[in-house]
């Protein structure tokens, strides 16, 4: 009996192997693809889940975005007219010709206001006849002011010493005190550099108006700031020292100097035999005072 199962055993075993080795390969094979396929479904869950959200994002991003983009130019529109805003109707005015106005009758007053400030620090007495003669100026500009019905930042700030409705020019009034209080010269330097904003801004207006009251207001004032730059500069030159123009041209910078335009030297109907004329304004008060400049003691002028 034995002896013929013997024959048997090979068969046996090799029918144990196959099972085994199917036992091996497949089912592992099939917990393979198993995992696989679950791993992909969840990552295609993951991915469906976080495509709505991208989008979500987006969108949301897509909306801030233009909320920003319509926001800043709003309030860039609205600085101009807010600044415009603060200009008044006048009838027969540009609104150019409004704010020359004020701003003129401010830095007249600003010019006055640093030179007294200067002369209580450095007692020259070219400071003390320039502040006198600004104060015309600014009863000139304040005039028209009346005339046009042009409320008056002066009046708004009860014209106190120092005290500006405009914030640019009550900056500049500080700066140009603490320049000028460090010493004579650099007082001297603050009232050219004065008369020289003071032309640059006057060329300027005169070319923005169409009103030959206005222009003729302009013009003396003009014709006083050129007469000033060759005080303070004569006052300068006298010290050793210089100044170099920061807002006109040296051209128009040397010609006032030189008198060429005929506003300085000659100017008033030849009174003071050329010498000076028109330091005070149209009429060339003074006759001469201070040599050829006029420099040291120009007379008020409107």
């Amino acid at each position: 009996m034995f002896h013929k199962l013997r024959k048997w055993i090979p068969l046996i075993g090799i029918l144990i192997f196959a099972v085994g080795v199917s036992a091996c390969t497949g089912a592992p094979t099939t917990n393979s693809a198993s995992a696989s396929s679950q791993t992909t479904a969840a990552n295609a869950e993951q991915a469906a889940t976080a495509a709505p959200k991208t989008a979500t994002e987006a969108v949301s991003n897509a909306k801030s975005a233009a909320a920003e983009a319509t926001t800043v130019p709003s309030e860039a529109a609205t600085e101009a007219p807010t600044e415009a805003a603060t200009l008044p109707s006048v009838p027969g005015l540009s609104s150019n010709e409004v704010a020359d106005l004020l701003h003129m009758r401010e830095e007249e007053k600003l010019a006055r206001d640093v030179y007294l400030a200067l002369y209580d620090k450095w007692g020259l007495r070219v400071f003390q006849n320039i502040a006198r003669a600004e104060q015309t100026h600014m009863d000139a500009v304040g005039d028209l002011l009346k005339t046009y019905g042009i409320p008056d930042p002066v009046a708004k700030t009860k014209d106190a010493r120092g005290v500006f409705e405009s914030p640019k020019l009550q900056d500049l009034y500080k700066q140009l005190v603490a320049q000028g209080s460090a010493s004579e010269i650099e007082a001297l330097k603050v009232g050219a550099t004065i008369e020289d904003l003071d032309i640059k801004d006057l060329n300027e207006a005169i070319s923005r108006t169409t009103h030959s009251d206005i222009q003729q207001v302009y013009e003396n004032l003009k014709r006083g700031s050129e007469n000033h730059m060759r005080a303070f500069m004569s006052n300068l030159r006298a010290r050793g020292a210089d100044y170099t123009p920061q807002y006109i041209s040296e051209a128009e910078f040397q010609q006032i100097l030189q008198g060429s335009n005929g506003r300085g030297q000659g100017h008033g109907q030849g009174h003071g035999q050329g010498r000076g004329q028109g330091c005070g304004g149209r009429m060339g008060s003074g006759k001469g005072q201070g040599g050829r400049w006029g420099m040291v003691t120009p007379s008020p002028k409107p």
